[in-house]
């Protein structure tokens, strides 16, 4: 990989496979563009492929690369390629290129899998201007305030600069940025023909830790379809779901979504995220009997009333105890720390003792704000019983939170929860979020190559009074039920139920 421009260089076997799943490319495709063609290998496969094209026309903007890719062009004389030293942010695709060959267009190719902070790090000139974010009017408008990848820049470059041409883009990418894309033309209502991903083994193929596919997309001029065909490799002959839309929002299983629709709408509880603090190593505390140590081996001595248990995303995962304690110095957001020194001298000056690593605190949340601050802090963060889930796992599982000697547990930011009145409203919300329903309608929605899959705006989306009214009464029961005796509640002692059951659902106070 070149660190400047972000460039994994494709495997001769990955272009192969690439190059068979489109062939005949040259009956289909008489003119093939790569606009970010490297050493070359897209350009090789192409000219050796049982088809070629009659035309091929690449852009590279590294001497090293671009020397490569020229000589392979120039080995071929029954295919007119031409291998151009370019940044692919100079050209106009539909304006500068100077076909020799009529006919349908495909662009091919491997475009920088890294993002503009990243290069902007680097001081990386490879680089499109800035100004407001995507604008069909010009790419100028790919930028602004927010990250975005430069491959989902140069595709989008391409779908409005040869929106004329009706091209068809088959290109290598992170899944995420192909997901990006297709809203895009949804939103832009681009003249989508046709679009499928294939996934591919980033790890096999680059090296590389990311969810990455062979993203197909065709602009056409009949009745735009916005749904994507998702395979699990490049060979699959039957898709695993359907990428589509839904009221605008894109749903990662349109299938699923369709059969769980009803649980769309909105929670009549306010999702929490867990407590934020960017100080693990010392607010961070693991217990030894009735003794505390950090995380850098220090016994800590404070007053007890401000430790916590703290439970975080992998034990919510597996439903396991809290393994750890947390300082809590503060009951919300913004509240003076600085009476703690007459209210917990110990724990102020052990807090003042390391107030170096509070410092250092790289969030700007934490500017002009007391010493020592935490975020995702409130009244809810106290209540006994809550029900939480993780956000980074792929599976969303739902967990009845009980407290552990007599305190609440918090939750780290890794995680989010609703927090509940006593155990009989926290096991039947457990039990409705575990239904079947909610899952399918979780899975449907949620992505899964997201670095959080469950997001808080996601979980508010979830109705849980139309859940109640649509599920089957006595098997949400059975399931509360079951939650209730895990933690041994004192609510056991009586089982009935109201006749609504959504008159549980009424927010913590």
């Amino acid at each position: 990989m070149t660190s400047d421009l972000g460039d994994f260089q494709t495997p001769d076997c990955l272009v192969e496979e690439i190059i068979n799943l489109l062939d005949p490319v040259g009956r289909k495709w008489p003119r093939v563009l790569e606009p970010t063609c490297g050493s070359g290998a897209f350009i090789k496969g192409l000219l050796r492929s049982s088809s070629p094209p009659r035309e091929v026309c690449g852009f590279e903007l590294q001497p090293r690369h671009f020397i490569k890719a020229r000589r392979l062009a120039a080995t071929d004389v029954a295919t007119r390629a031409a291998i151009q030293k370019a940044n692919v942010f100079d050209i106009d695709f539909g304006r500068d290129i100077r076909w020799k060959t009529d006919g349908p267009l495909l662009v091919i190719g491997n475009p920088p899998w890294v993002t503009n902070s990243e290069l902007g790090a680097m001081n990386s000139a490879n680089l499109p201007r800035k100004s407001n974010l995507k604008k069909l009017n010009g790419l100028d408008a790919l930028t602004g305030s927010s990250n975005f990848d430069l491959a989902e820049a140069i595709i989008l470059k391409l779908l409005r600069e040869l929106a004329r041409e009706r091209p068809t883009i088959a290109i290598l990418c992170k899944t995420i940025v192909a997901r990006n894309v297709l809203q895009f033309a949804y939103d832009n209502s681009m003249a989508v023909s046709q679009a499928w991903l294939r996934r591919i083994d980033s790890k096999k193929y680059f090296n590389a830790a990311v969810d990455a596919c062979l993203f197909y997309i065709e602009l056409g001029d009949s009745k735009p379809c916005y749904e994507a065909a998702v395979f699990a490799d490049l060979h699959s002959p039957q898709p695993e779901t359907v990428l589509g839309f839904s009221s605008g929002r894109m749903v990662s299983d349109v299938r699923s979504y369709e059969k769980n629709a009803f649980v769309e709408g909105y929670c009549p509880l306010a999702w929490r995220q867990g407590v934020k603090h960017d100080a693990a190593t010392v607010v961070e505390l693991r217990r030894e009997g009735n003794r505390f140590f950090n995380k850098l081996g220090e016994e800590v001595a404070i007053e007890s009333e401000y430790i916590y248990p703290l439970i975080k995303s992998r034990d919510l995962f597996h439903s396991t105890a809290p393994r750890l304690h947390v300082i809590i110095a503060q009951q919300r957001i913004g509240e003076d720390t600085e009476k703690l020194k007459g209210e917990a001298p110990r724990l102020w000056r052990y807090l003042e003792s390391h107030a170096a690593l509070f410092a250092r605190r790289r969030s700007s949340i934490y500017r002009r704000r007391p010493p020592f601050s935490l975020f995702g802090i409130g009244d809810y963060s106290f209540s006994l019983f809550k029900v939480g889930v993780s956000g980074f796992h792929k599976s969303p599982r739902f967990q009845l939170i009980a407290p552990v000697e007599g305190r609440p547990v918090m939750l780290d930011d890794t995680c989010y929860f609703l927090s509940c009145r006593n155990a009989r409203q926290a096991a039947l919300i457990t039990a409705i979020l575990n239904h079947p329903s909610t899952l399918d309608f979780l899975r449907s929605t949620m992505f899964t190559d997201s670095k959080r899959p469950v997001t808080k705006k996601l979980l508010q989306r979830i109705d849980l009074s139309n859940l109640i009214r649509r599920v089957d009464r006595s098997e949400i029961i059975e399931s509360a039920g079951a939650e209730l005796r895990r933690i041994s509640s004192d609510e056991l002692s009586s089982n009935r139920w109201p006749d609504d059951l959504s008159s549980m659902l009424n927010g913590f106070e």
